[in-house]
C-alpha cells in the first residue's frame, strides 16, 4: 500500500462525514435544532454509513489485515529461527561439554594410570637397589666373619702354643718332668676344645 492511497483514504474518510452533515444541513437548514436527528435524513445517513463501513471493512481486509498478519508471519518466523539457532547452540554447548568432560576423565584415568607406573617403577628400582645393598653388606659381613673366624682361630692356635709352653714351664719345674712339644699342644687342644664346647652350651 503506497502513501497516495493511503492519503487518499485518509481524505475520503475525513471528507465524507463532513459531506454528509453538510447535505444534511442543506436539506433542514431552514429548521432549527440537530439535521442528523431529522427522521427525513436518516435513509441517507444509513446508506452512506453502510457506504464507509464496508469501505473501511475493505480497507482493513485487504490491505491492513494482510499487512499486519505478513509482519507477524515474519515476526514468527523470525523467532522460531532464533529459536532454531538457540536449540541447535544447545545441542553442540551439550556436545562439547559431554567431549570435554569425556576427555577430562580420560586426561584423570591417564594420569592414574601414570602415577601408578610411576609408582611401580620407583618401589621396582628401590628393591633394586635395596637388593644390591643388601648383597654389598651380606658381602661385606661375611667377609667380616671369615676375617673374624681366620682370626679367631689364629688366636686360638697362638693360644694353644702359649698355653702348652706354659704347661711345659709348669710341669717341668714341679714335678721335675720334661713333656714334649705335641704332648703339650695335644693336651692343650684337648682342654681348649672342652672350653669351647662349654662356651657353646
Amino acid at each position: 500500500m503506497t502513501e497516495n492511497t493511503r492519503n487518499r483514504l485518509t481524505a475520503i474518510a475525513v471528507a465524507l462525514p463532513a459531506f454528509m452533515s453538510a447535505k444534511a444541513f442543506a436539506a433542514g437548514a431552514s429548521e432549527p435544532g440537530l439535521p442528523q436527528l431529522d427522521i427525513a435524513t436518516w435513509p441517507s445517513q444509513l446508506f452512506w454509513l453502510v457506504v464507509l463501513f464496508g469501505a473501511g471493512y475493505l480497507v482493513m481486509a485487504k490491505i491492513v489485515t494482510p499487512r499486519i498478519g505478513a509482519v507477524l508471519e515474519e515476526r514468527r518466523q523470525t523467532v522460531d529461527g532464533d529459536l532454531e539457532k538457540a536449540r541447535a547452540a544447545s545441542g553442540d554447548a551439550a556436545k562439547i561439554r559431554a567431549d570435554y568432560e569425556s576427555d577430562l576423565e580420560k586426561a584423570r584415568i591417564e594420569a592414574a594410570e601414570f602415577a601408578k607406573q610411576a609408582a611401580m617403577e620407583a618401589t621396582r628400582k628401590a628393591e633394586v637397589a635395596d637388593a644390591k645393598i643388601a648383597k654389598k653388606l651380606a658381602e661385606k659381613v661375611g667377609a667380616a666373619e671369615a676375617k673374624l673366624a681366620e682370626a679367631k682361630t689364629s688366636a686360638m692356635a697362638n693360644l694353644n702354643d702359649v698355653a702348652a709352653e706354659a704347661a711345659m714351664a709348669a710341669v717341668a719345674s714341679l714335678a721335675g718332668v720334661k713333656a714334649s712339644s705335641a704332648q703339650a699342644r695335644k693336651t692343650a687342644s684337648s682342654i681348649a676344645t672342652k672350653l669351647a664346647k662349654q662356651e657353646t652350651n
